[in-house]
């Protein structure tokens, strides 16, 4: 007797995609696990989320995962599953710390481009959350080396850029620094501790990759997914431009 093959399930995915990236460092740790659980339990809108909030985080999420030779990040709802993580496994302090990040990049984009994040072109969004990341790079790279000093242990280099021998660090300076540093102004710093909050585009960045790295769109279509694998292959050809292999269960 044939049984159904068993389908991976998001839960299952998430369990799998948290062990895989660690989940204790996920800016919720742990807890995105309990809220997999809940995930299809509701089609109310989470928390304090809007549908403008979660059209918002869409177009966040499409900005770093946008459609190619598959779907986007927009058609697998991840806008929908970041707002119900940050509701169901977020602490109170992250979870203000996530909803003013969605005020603060939406005035960058004012500032940057004089138009609203869902006003800007895919440019001007992509230019904007570029900088951000490397804020947020420099940040929670910042935040690692305390945590590192606090447990009594030795830094980790930052590369510099290619090329230029002996500038550890400039590869992450931002544009405004190098300006400073060209003209003798200092602009100081938020001093970073181990007990500092998470940067909000990282938080942002975290679950639009889980999101959709495990939704169905990102397991079957950016990713290549065997419901029922084979034989284990410990090492097999790799061809540029391949896609990666789904995780499981």
């Amino acid at each position: 007797m044939q049984h159904e093959p068993t389908r991976l399930t998001r839960r299952d995915a998430i369990r799998v995609v948290v062990a895989l990236l660690g989940g204790t460092a996920f800016c919720g740790g742990r807890r995105l696990l309990a809220a997999a659980e809940t995930i299809g339990a509701t089609t109310e809108l989470p928390g304090t989320f809007t549908i403008d909030d979660i059209a918002l985080l869409d177009e966040i999420a499409e900005t770093i995962l946008p459609e190619t030779k598959t779907p986007g990040a927009k058609a697998a709802k991840t806008g929908a599953f970041m707002a119900l993580m940050v509701t169901d496994s977020y602490s109170p302090a992250d979870q203000r710390i996530f909803r003013d990040g969605m005020r603060q990049l939406n005035e960058r984009t004012q500032q940057a481009h004089k138009v609203d994040f869902m006003a800007a072109t895919p440019e001007q969004r992509l230019a904007v959350l570029t900088q951000l990341d490397r804020e947020q790079k420099r940040e929670m790279d910042a935040r690692d080396a305390a945590v590192r000093a606090k447990r009594g242990l030795p830094p980790v280099p930052v590369p510099a850029e290619a090329g230029e021998p002996g500038k550890e660090g400039d590869a992450y300076l931002s544009d405004q620094r190098q300006e400073n540093a060209a003209t003798g102004k200092a602009n100081p710093a938020p001093t970073i501790t181990a007990e500092s909050p998470s940067h909000y585009f990282r938080m942002m960045k975290e679950l639009a990759l889980l999101g959709y790295f495990t939704s169905e769109i990102g397991y079957t279509q950016a990713q290549r997914y065997e419901e029922t694998p084979g034989r284990w292959e410990p090492c097999t050809p790799y061809v540029a431009g391949e896609r990666a292999w789904a995780a499981h269960a």
